[in-house]
């Protein structure tokens, strides 16, 4: 029996629903909006199902989806949110370290979506490019980018050991 496209969008959905939640959390921080996020994102992929032409990228064309709207959410609702509105983690064990999570704030829109899909979702760069509409260098250096800022953020304030 063939699957269509709206039924192979369907099953992806249901399959990758945690990871979409994972990546729209990392751009919110706030599980209702990510929970809406993920509503949203899985109906826009449900309507625009008939629109895809090859059927091998749609877990990259489903997470752009899901990245676009966190960040059309972000943009409609201008949310600062701090780390004190950060709740507890749910079903997730991946983004336990609250710390690294807020840290994520210092990063650009494209370079949070490199961190959180290449660590987070285990990802190839590869991959990472395929579904930021990268090609592979330039999410490489994005990658390398992110993680010195990151370094300098998860480092500030800490005693610096030269010598033992």
């Amino acid at each position: 029996m063939h699957t269509t496209i709206a039924q192979q969008v369907e099953e992806l959905i249901f399959d990758s629903y945690e990871s979409m939640y994972r990546m729209a959390y990392s751009y919110v921080r706030n599980e209702d909006d990510a929970m809406d996020i993920v509503q949203e994102s899985a109906y826009k992929a449900i309507k625009g199902a008939s629109a895809v032409s090859q059927p091998d990228y749609l877990k990259t064309w489903l997470f752009r989806i899901v990245i676009h709207t966190s960040i059309d959410f972000i943009r409609k609702h201008k949310q600062e949110v701090s780390c004190q509105e950060l709740a507890e983690p749910a079903a997730w064990d991946s983004y336990t370290d609250f710390d690294t999570i807020e840290a994520l704030d210092v990063l650009n829109e494209r370079e949070r979506a490199v961190i959180v899909l290449h660590f987070f979702e285990d990802r190839t760069l590869a991959e990472v490019a395929k579904i930021l509409d990268l090609n592979v260098n330039t999410a490489k250096t994005t990658l390398y980018r992110s993680l010195k800022k990151l370094k300098v953020q998860l480092t500030e304030g800490e005693p610096a050991y030269e010598g033992f």
